[in-house]
């Protein structure tokens, strides 16, 4: 599996015939940086954790001009449904996809999930949520992006139903864990985890400046921290 990180919570993921972004927030992402079109080209599959814009991003855009399927919770399909996106897999927390190269799985997260519409009027899309994505193929990793939490010790229990070997874990503080609870969620919660990819950090001045505490944090765990290099493309 190629994983390229894109800044914020966005991530490409590239094995077999899928190409799979996660949270594609990429144009007025200051961490991004890069092009669109040459981050999105040819995906498969949009998977939304939740519905807030720095998530959502660009996702109305790529499933237009890829033909790239959504898979999220079914309000927030829904919602983009409405603003021009065709192809939609609903779900819910829960449950599990059959999207042919793999499954996606939605799991609970605690977080808000939301969006203001042009009145100023808050809409409620759906519960927020984490993602598992599960290969068909042995060989590849099994990938478990935390979306935007907390901390929560039903962590355990995401463990033993999917036995993720990659875990994105949000570590940016404010609107996430910190850095002390993120390394204690994957320390104490997640041990099939071999793989620890921090992020939502970095992006605004609101979050922390870099991973460091995180990776300070990790000392002694059994998982590896890898802060990859953005918009660059390494094999998990």
């Amino acid at each position: 599996m190629k994983i390229t990180w894109f800044g914020h919570s966005a991530f490409r993921l590239e094995f077999g015939s899928s190409v799979v972004l996660i949270d594609p927030f990429l144009s007025g992402n200051p961490a991004f940086g890069g092009d669109v079109e040459a981050a999105s080209a040819g995906a498969t599959h949009v998977l939304l954790t939740h519905g807030h814009g720095d998530h959502i991003g660009d996702t109305v855009a790529i499933c237009k001009r890829t033909g790239a399927k959504l898979v999220t919770n079914y309000d927030l399909g829904v919602y983009l449904a409405k603003q021009g996106v065709e192809k939609f897999d609903p779900m819910n927390t829960g449950g599990t996809t059959d999207q042919g190269d793999f499954s996606v799985s939605l799991t609970i997260a605690f977080h808000s999930a939301s969006e203001m519409d042009d009145k100023g009027v808050s809409q409620c899309l759906g519960s927020p949520n984490g993602i598992v994505v599960t290969p068909k193929d042995k060989a590849e990793p099994t990938v478990y992006h935390m979306g935007d939490t907390d901390i929560f010790s039903d962590m355990a229990l995401i463990d033993e139903l999917y036995r993720p070997s990659i875990a994105m874990v949000p570590c940016g503080d404010r609107f996430t864990m910190g850095p002390r609870a993120a390394a204690l969620s994957v320390k104490r919660f997640l041990p099939s985890v071999r793989t620890a990819i921090p992020c939502h950090y970095a992006t605004f001045g609101l979050l922390l400046p870099d991973a460091s505490g995180f990776e300070k944090e990790m000392n002694g765990a059994n998982a590896r921290v890898l802060v990859p290099e953005k918009n660059t493309a390494f094999t998990a």
